[in-house]
């Protein structure tokens, strides 16, 4: 990769030494281009949407400075699409990166056990970003259970430095096992922000092609009996790496500290709030610390060691209570007499971790009266009254809204609602709640399917274009195949808008430029066997209306494609020009049920009084169309 030495964007700088304050996630991209990758693929999602996003920038950066990149970058189609181009370029000797939200894993998860079997030459990185708290996410699975039972190592980075060392690390340790390796990340650690040394950018990375091998490489059952062994072996050589790896580290007690001998066992981000807690509280030297990076294979030798020099020994672990568990296993297998807790204290099973909560769980088992929240703290702990809740919204202006409100209109309760993953997911909220269940990705189409086969119920199924291309085809082939009856709607705002734009194969081809080729979302479901499909615009009230109702009194697989760019993404990448607002305030009967039936967000209540906020009114004209009359529309000034 040929680089113009004086470039401006840090993670571009060959400048060894160098500190930078960098995202954990754009730490992980740095970590990545000093070990070499050539091939990024993904499928965004949030909180590792910003590591190919980067890796996309700074090809176009590169590329307009006239230098060649050195690396690729691929949106996939789905997480399960994105892993097998990966191996299959790591099979072909290329360094790659795969990145992902943790339950993208779930559709993964096929290609990447294979993957470990047969082992991959030019080594493969995946990025699995954990989100506990379930910030943006449907449940809080923790990934390490992947990284167990697929046999493949894993390192849990927990500052915005470890996330650019440990990927140099997982890549030199893929490449060396022949195996691939998770980087396993949380939200948190995506998004935080701290200091990053730089190391030094290769000039090149040779590939390391796979010798043709059909023994290894072609899974069949015998060769994968025997490949299972060869893993097995691998993972030894791997436990090995983590039994003197500079990621997994002791610190002893104080000398002199009197009662029994204590140790906490803490592994990825949770070491960030222990070592706070310590600090804050004065505990620092009353405990020995054994601090895990490299997490799994688990360094058996080093925590042995550890447990046998301490008669108490609580295990601090954010997520599902995988490393107690493993603990506890080889303290009976070992023979020690060590007490162990972690997460039986009803503290730490569930949710993201905190500073106070980690507090709270120390001065349990250090005996300690119960502390109490810090100054200035707000919530039940602190008798403060809590914060109005402010639930996610869709934006002023999407045309999502105008669907969901055209088909309250035509089928109010009588119809049962089967939602997506996606912006349009928020469709669930009062006064639209056009969500009525929802599964997993691409799920809409397929579990709607079996609930009207199961109940006869009318079935409006709703997913955006994005999710169609991820796993919606495949729902909508078996619709038409065993002949459900269902109403599909497809939202289709030429872009994957939830986790920030990132392109699919239905983008504008002007978007789109020579990097990928535009899909077509009508002629594929036709193609598919759809023979009732309309299109309209997604703005357009009265032709929602009428597709609603022409196609709710017909029976069988229908499909409404309702086009209409996502606003944020019209504004920002489109081009479009300054919108029109409604007039400021309107009052009387028709502007109130206009509010509460629609619910845009830039409409505000005084009374009997509804006013539009300019600042938030992006010109839809949805309100005129939904109560005429009421509103009018001027130009902005």
């Amino acid at each position: 990769m040929r680089r113009p030495e004086t470039a401006v964007d840090p993670l571009l700088r060959d400048a060894p030494g160098e500190r930078h304050l960098l995202l954990g996630n754009e730490a992980i991209v740095r970590g990545a281009l000093e070990a070499g990758v050539h091939l990024v693929t993904c499928y965004p999602g949030t909180p590792s949407s910003e590591v190919p996003d980067t890796f996309s920038r700074l090809r176009e950066k590169i590329l307009a400075a006239g230098d060649a990149p050195g690396f690729g970058v691929e949106y996939a189609t789905n997480e399960k699409v994105a892993l097998e181009v990966g191996a299959g370029a790591a099979l072909g000797g290329a360094q790659c990166l795969v990145t992902m939200k943790h339950v993208g894993l779930n559709v993964a998860a096929d290609p990447l056990f294979t993957a470990a079997y047969v082992g991959l030459p030019g080594g493969l990185v995946l990025l699995s970003a954990d989100d506990p708290g379930c910030h943006s996410s449907q449940n809080e699975q923790d990934n390490r259970s992947y990284a167990r039972a697929a046999h493949v190592p894993c390192f849990e980075p927990a500052s915005a430095e470890e996330a650019r060392d440990m990927t140099v690390a997982a890549f030199r340790l893929a490449r060396e096992l022949e195996q691939p390796v998770m980087l396993r990340t949380t939200t948190r650690v995506s998004h935080l922000r701290g200091p990053v040394t730089l190391g030094k950018l290769p000039e090149s990375v040779e590939h390391a092609p796979m010798q043709r091998e059909p023994t290894r490489y072609v899974p069949v059952p015998a060769v994968a009996l025997r490949r299972h062994r060869a893993l097995d072996a691998q993972m030894e050589a791997a436990r090995a790496v983590a039994e003197t790896s500079p990621f997994n580290t002791v610190r002893a007690a104080a000398a002199g500290v009197k009662g029994p001998r204590r140790g906490i066992i803490v592994s990825g981000p949770a070491r960030n709030y222990l070592a706070d807690a310590l600090h804050t509280d004065g505990l620092e030297g009353e405990t020995a610390v054994l601090e895990l990076g490299m997490t799994w294979p688990l360094p058996e030798e080093l925590i042995t060691a550890f447990l046998a020099d301490c008669d108490e020994v609580l295990v601090l672990e954010e997520g599902a209570d995988l490393l107690e568990r493993d603990v506890r296993a080889l303290a009976q297998e070992r023979g020690l007499g060590v007490s162990i807790a972690g997460k039986d204290d009803g503290l730490t099973g569930f949710g993201e971790f905190s500073l106070d909560l980690v507090r709270r769980r120390l001065a349990r088992w250090f005996g300690l009266p119960e502390r109490k929240a810090p100054a200035g703290a707000r919530g039940a702990d602190c008798g403060c009254e809590p914060l109005p809740g402010r639930p996610p919204n869709l934006c002023p202006g999407c045309a999502h809204r105008a669907v969901y409100y055209a088909a309250r209109k035509a089928f109010g309760d009588a119809a049962i609602y089967s939602s997506d993953i996606g912006c349009y997911t928020l469709g669930l909220l009062p006064p639209l709640r056009t969500a009525d269940f929802l599964v997993c990705m691409g799920s809409s189409i397929s579990a709607g399917s079996g609930y009207a086969r199961a109940t006869g119920a009318p079935v409006v199924g709703f997913i955006g274009d994005s999710t169609f291309f991820h796993s919606g085809m495949t729902g909508l082939a078996n619709a038409v195949f065993n002949r459900h009856d269902i109403l599909v709607v497809i939202l289709d705002n030429g872009t994957t808008a939830m986790t920030g734009h990132q392109p699919n194969p239905g983008m504008a081809q002007h978007v789109l430029g020579e990097h990928a080729a535009h899909l077509d979302i009508e002629p594929i479901v036709r193609a598919l066997g759809v023979e009732q499909v309309r299109k309209v615009r997604g703005s357009n009230l009265a032709a929602l209306k009428a597709a609603f109702e022409e196609l709710g009194a017909l029976s069988g697989v229908r499909v409404l494609i309702a086009e209409e760019p996502c606003v944020l993404y019209a504004r920002r990448k489109l081009g479009k020009g300054k919108p029109r607002v409604a007039e400021a305030v309107r009052q009387g009967p028709e502007a109130l049920r206009c509010l509460e039936e629609l619910a845009c967000p830039a409409f505000c209540r005084n009374g009997d009084e509804v006013s539009v906020d300019e600042s938030l009114c992006t010109g839809c004209m949805i309100c005129l169309q939904a109560a005429p009359g009421v509103f009018r529309a001027r130009n902005r000034a």
